[in-house]
């Protein structure tokens, strides 16, 4: 302390200390103070001594800024090494010394940059030097986007922390100790993002590079310390999942090194889950064990054994049914996995069908449709139970997929991000409860977009004291489904269903350069059978009619060059698929080509199926030089898969189009 210095100093017996000789400023330094090792540190959290080269490693906990501004960089979080004492930068210099601009608060006008070789400290309440030491650089920086310079470390909530460093002892007699290809490694850590890294440097101990520590398997809930045990074992303190609570996840774990048999894991998977009675059910065991051991089996439905390594078994009575494996290696280390069986109920199955065009929708065009239900177990269909439901995913692109898991864009995004470090749904940590947010602005019919704005750029004064970090990485898109999700919390016991039979508008998309899906759900909960309610749900997708080139699924001898499609060659060809051109008359193009013509052929399903549209082209005189025009296309019937193929038989055939997007017009 001495407000953001790391002191080195030796305590007596007595209760006091003395000060060793090589710290910052040597004893009897005007205006300084001998204990400082290092300065110009904003909050050194976590420090950590290299017993063995005495080089002091601490994360730096950076500003909250999520862009850069007029008085200076965007915040940074700084893994920081000090093979020496000195002056890290803070306030004046972040992360690799990037200057902040002197600032007259008086007159609140931006003056200078500060410079790094030679900082002067104006401040009026300073009382120490002014003439300060040059600024170090961090070792490692990172802001909430991603960081050029190390771009493993991801995305998100920033929290830093460093050490120890590892050193390997071959007299250690211990079985966990970890081995000697993590020797001289720096390990690191983020309480925000649950990752450790293991920093490796070189003969002066400078960075060379950076490894993830147990990717995938290291299930971490908020590192906040971690040490070397006595037998080479690690221990790390985890805080949990949220901050500001008593986290039942909290704990201390010992992480060992098992250099020898390692545990199988044990994994089931079956036939069937659900079902009426009698249901014959195939057992399959996919246990792997990483040493390729011969394992042993046992089985047990509802605790009684079952024979065999992948047996069939007849479920004879309705109910909920528990199916164990247990897996065993030569060795003795086990492993078990559960999977649970429904007998007596059979899931909801649910379509849904319209007489319009399957695939796009449309500019100020209303889209008619059906949802049929079938269970059969229910005679008769409830429909209270049932929840129909039309949601627009903005730049959905690749991800609408996996959005669709939970039908809930902005849930998906944010139980991907750190929202949860700081919120929970319903109770309060150092954020409000996400459903005392929905609450407070249920009315507030501006609320959506300024707080979508508020993610992205942080801010705090509404909820107390603590300021929510930015998130400059969330585009406006993600933060606004965010936000709508949030605000959605407090009324989703009112949710109305749509009619199993209507009609819907489209209106949420900004135009039709939007690159967005709606999303038409439906799920029926039924009443259980012999057995527990089940849920059953399909899904519509509707893809804007404009469609970006880059979509296509499949390319053959094309690049993609910028949001376009390019480097097309004679017999090139991208793939569109399960496209349905009900309705649609014509294809428009947006287009460039440098010198050559040539001719685009549509084919249904294959690169030589039926052709149902051409387009013979002339060149445009440059490829910035982006030209529209249209050709019609027939409508083979359903939905096919539609092969964009390129044709000029005679040379030059090379590089003759690139592809901005294609429009399906009706």
């Amino acid at each position: 302390d001495l407000r953001g210095k790391i002191l080195r100093i030796h305590p007596e017996e007595n209760g006091t200390y003395t000060i060793p000789e090589g710290n910052l400023f040597p004893k009897g330094t005007p205006k300084t103070r001998p204990e400082i090792y290092t300065m110009g540190c904003r909050n050194p959290y976590r420090i950590s001594v290299d017993p063995a080269t005495s080089i002091v490693y601490w994360g730096e906990i950076g500003p909250d800024s999520g862009n850069d501004g007029a008085q200076g960089p965007r915040g940074y979080d700084e893994i920081n090494q000090a093979k020496r004492p000195g002056n890290f930068g803070w306030p004046y210099f972040v992360g690799d010394s990037k200057p902040y601009h002197e600032f007259d608060f008086a007159t609140k006008s931006v003056g200078e940059l500060f410079n790094p070789e030679a900082p002067v400290n104006t401040s009026p309440n300073n009382t120490g030097a002014k003439e300060l030491p040059p600024a170090q650089k961090a070792m490692i920086w990172y802001p909430y986007d991603k960081a050029i310079e190390f771009p493993e470390i991801g995305t998100g909530g920033r929290s830093a922390m460093a050490g120890p460093v590892y050193h390997y002892d071959a007299s250690i007699k211990s079985s966990t100790q970890f081995p000697e290809y993590y020797d001289k490694g720096l390990f690191i850590f983020d309480w925000m993002r649950n990752w450790v890294f293991v920093v490796r440097l070189d003969a002066e101990y400078n960075f060379k590079r950076m490894e993830p520590f147990m990717p995938g398997n290291g299930d971490f809930r908020r590192p906040i310390d971690l040490e070397v045990g006595p037998e080479g074992s690690f221990y790390m303190l985890e805080y949990g999942s949220v901050y500001g609570i008593d986290n039942v996840d909290a704990r201390l774990v010992r992480i060992d090194y098992n250099g020898g048999n390692r545990k199988p894991k044990a994994y089931i998977t079956s036939s069937d889950t659900i079902g009426l009675a009698p249901l014959k059910v195939k057992l399959n065991s996919k246990s792997i064990d990483f040493d390729d051991d011969v394992l042993t089996f046992e089985w047990s439905v509802d605790g009684k054994k079952v024979e065999g390594i992948n047996p069939e078994y007849t479920f004879a009575n309705n109910g909920v049914r528990k199916v164990t494996l247990k897996v065993t290696d030569p060795s003795g280390e086990s492993d078990a996995d559960t999977l649970t069986v429904r007998v007596g109920n059979t899931i909801p199955v649910l379509a849904i069908t319209t007489t319009d065009n399957s695939t796009f929708f449309f500019e100020k065009t209303p889209f008619h449709y059906t949802v049929t239900i079938q269970d059969k177990e229910d005679k008769v269909i409830d429909p209270a139970n049932e929840m129909i439901s039309l949601k627009y995913i903005p730049k959905a692109g690749q991800q609408v997929g996996h959005q669709l898991l939970s039908f809930n864009a902005g849930k998906s995004l944010m139980e991907g991000s750190d929202c949860k470090a700081c919120h929970q749904i319903n109770g309060k940590s150092v954020g409000p409860a996400f459903i005392e947010v929905s609450k407070k602005y249920q009315t507030d019919k501006t609320a959506l977009a300024r707080l979508a704005n508020k993610v992205i750029t942080g801010g705090g004064g509404v909820w107390g004291d603590h300021a929510m970090n930015a998130h400059p990485q969330l585009s406006k898109e993600d933060a606004t489904e965010i936000v709508k999700y949030v605000l959605s919390l407090a009324t989703k016991k009112d949710l109305v269903s749509l009619p199993e039979t209507g009609v819907v508008n489209f209106t949420e998309h900004k135009d039709k350069t939007a690159n967005g899906r709606y999303v038409l759900t439906a799920s029926y909960t039924d009443k259980g059978g012999s057995a527990v309610p089940l849920t059953g749900s399909t899904a519509f997708i509707l893809r804007p009619a404009r469609v970006q080139a880059e979509d296509a699924e499949v390319v053959r001898n094309v690049k993609y060059e910028g949001g376009a499609l390019g480097s097309i060659h004679h017999r090139s060809y991208f793939v569109l698929k399960q496209i349905d051109l009900k309705g649609i008359k014509q294809l428009t193009y947006r287009y460039s080509s440098l010198n050559l013509g040539a001719t685009l052929e549509v084919h249904v399903n294959s690169a030589k199926g039926p052709i149902i549209s051409t387009l013979n082209y002339t060149a445009t005189g440059d490829w910035e030089n982006y030209k529209e025009i249209s050709v019609p296309v027939q409508d083979p019937g359903g939905k096919n898969d539609l092969y964009f193929v390129f044709r000029k038989e005679t040379p030059p055939n090379q590089h003759i189009f690139s592809v901005d997007w294609i429009e399906f017009n009706r």
